[in-house]
C-alpha cells in the first residue's frame, strides 16, 4: 500500500508539473497547501518526491514566512529536518528566513513541541532532554550571529526556550528526584543487609581461631565475591542518586549530566540485586547435601526470577537514557535535488 502510495504521487506530480509555475504555486497554498501539511506531519516520501523533480519547493514559505524546514522544526519531524542536510550550502540561506515574528529557525526550536510529538517519550524528563536535542541541532544548523538575534518580543532563541520549557524543567526536576530517592531506598536497604551479612558467614566459625568453618569451599569463595560486590555496587548507586538529589537542575543538565547519573545508578542497582540473590542462595549450597543437587538449581532459577525482572522492566529504559533520543543526522536515503533550477 505505502509503494502504491508513492506511485500516485508521482502520478499525479507529474500532471502537476505540466502546468505553468504561477499554478504550481497556487496549488501548493491552497487549499490543501500540501507540502506544508506533509512537512508537519513528518511525511518526507512525499516531501522527496516533489522536492525531487521540483526542486524549487524547498524555497517556498507559507502564510507565516516559513519554509518546510521550520515547519519541521515546530512539529519536532526529524526525518524532514534532516532533508536540510542533502542541499549544501543553501541551508545558510533557508535557516536566515525569518517569520512574521521576526522568529528565525532557532527561535522556533526554542519554542516548546506540540503535545502530541511531547508525548512520545514518557516522563518530563525526557521530553526535556528531546528539547534539548532539538535545540542543540539546530543551533548547529544556523549562523553564530542568529543565535543571538531577538525576535519582536526581544527575546533571543535561548532565553525564548528557557520561558518556554519551565514547566517541564520542574516536572522534570520532580521526576527525576523521586526516581532517585526510590532507588536509593533500595539501594540503602541491600547495602545494609549485605553489610550485616559479611559479619554473619554460612555455618559460623571455629571458635579458637575465628576462621570460617566453609572457609576452603568455592561455594564460600563465591559467597563472599557475591556479598562484597553487591555492597559496593549498591553504594555507588547510592552515591549517584544522592548526586542526582543535589544536582542543580538546570536544563543542560538533562541532556547529558542526569540522564548518565540515571544510567549509572539503574545499573549499580541491578547488579547489587543480582549478587545479593547469589549471595542469598549459596549457603543452600553449603549446607545441603549433593542428593539434593536437582533442588538447589531449582532454587536458583527461582531466585533468579526478580532479577530478571528487574533487568527486563529496566533495560528498555536505560537504552532510551545510554543512546540520544533523536539522531538528527545526515538523511540515509539521498536525494538528488538538482540545484540547476534553482540558480
Amino acid at each position: 500500500m505505502h509503494i502504491q502510495a508513492l506511485e500516485l504521487v508521482k502520478c499525479l506530480w507529474s500532471e502537476v508539473l505540466l502546468m505553468n509555475e504561477l499554478q504550481v504555486g497556487e496549488l501548493i497554498r491552497t487549499p490543501s497547501r500540501l507540502l506544508f501539511t506533509a512537512a508537519e506531519l513528518g511525511i518526507v516520501e512525499f516531501l522527496i518526491e516533489l522536492i525531487r523533480v521540483y526542486p524549487d519547493l524547498i524555497w517556498k514559505v507559507d502564510t507565516q514566512s516559513r519554509s518546510i524546514f521550520h515547519i519541521a522544526v515546530v512539529h519536532r519531524q526529524e526525518k524532514v529536518f534532516n532533508l536540510i542536510h542533502e542541499i549544501g550550502a543553501l541551508k545558510d540561506l533557508i535557516a536566515s528566513y525569518r517569520d512574521e515574528n521576526n522568529n528565525n529557525m532557532l527561535h522556533l526550536a526554542g519554542k516548546l513541541a506540540p503535545s502530541d510529538r511531547l508525548k512520545t517519550d514518557s516522563g518530563a524528563a525526557l521530553q526535556l532532554r528531546r528539547e534539548l536535542h532539538w535545540f542543540k541541532e539546530v543551533e548547529k544548523i544556523v549562523q553564530p550571529l542568529y543565535r543571538e538575534i531577538r525576535n519582536s518580543e526581544g527575546k533571543t532563541p535561548q532565553t525564548l526556550f528557557m520561558e518556554e520549557h519551565k514547566v517541564l524543567v520542574r516536572e522534570g526536576e520532580k521526576w527525576m528526584k523521586d526516581t532517585a530517592a526510590s532507588c536509593m531506598l533500595v539501594a540503602t536497604l541491600i547495602a545494609t543487609v549485605m553489610f550485616a551479612a559479611f559479619f554473619t558467614v554460612p555455618g559460623g566459625d571455629n571458635g579458637n581461631t575465628g576462621i570460617p568453618i566453609f572457609l576452603k569451599r568455592r561455594s564460600f569463595t563465591v559467597f563472599a565475591v557475591s556479598d562484597a560486590l553487591s555492597f559496593v555496587s549498591s553504594a555507588a548507586s547510592i552515591l549517584m542518586f544522592l548526586s542526582i538529589l543535589t544536582s542543580r537542575y538546570a536544563e543542560e543538565d538533562f541532556l547529558h549530566s542526569l540522564p548518565n547519573r540515571l544510567t549509572i545508578g539503574l545499573g549499580t542497582l541491578f547488579i547489587s540485586v543480582a549478587t545479593m540473590m547469589i549471595a542469598f542462595v549459596l549457603p543452600f549450597f553449603l549446607f545441603w547435601a549433593m542428593d539434593f543437587i536437582r533442588q538447589k538449581f531449582q532454587l536458583l532459577w527461582l531466585l533468579a526470577f526478580p532479577s530478571a525482572c528487574l533487568l527486563y522492566y529496566n533495560f528498555p529504559y536505560l537504552q532510551i537514557w545510554s543512546v540520544a533520543p533523536m539522531a538528527l543526522e545526515c538523511f540515509s536515503v539521498q536525494v538528488d535535488i538538482c540545484c540547476t533550477r534553482l540558480e
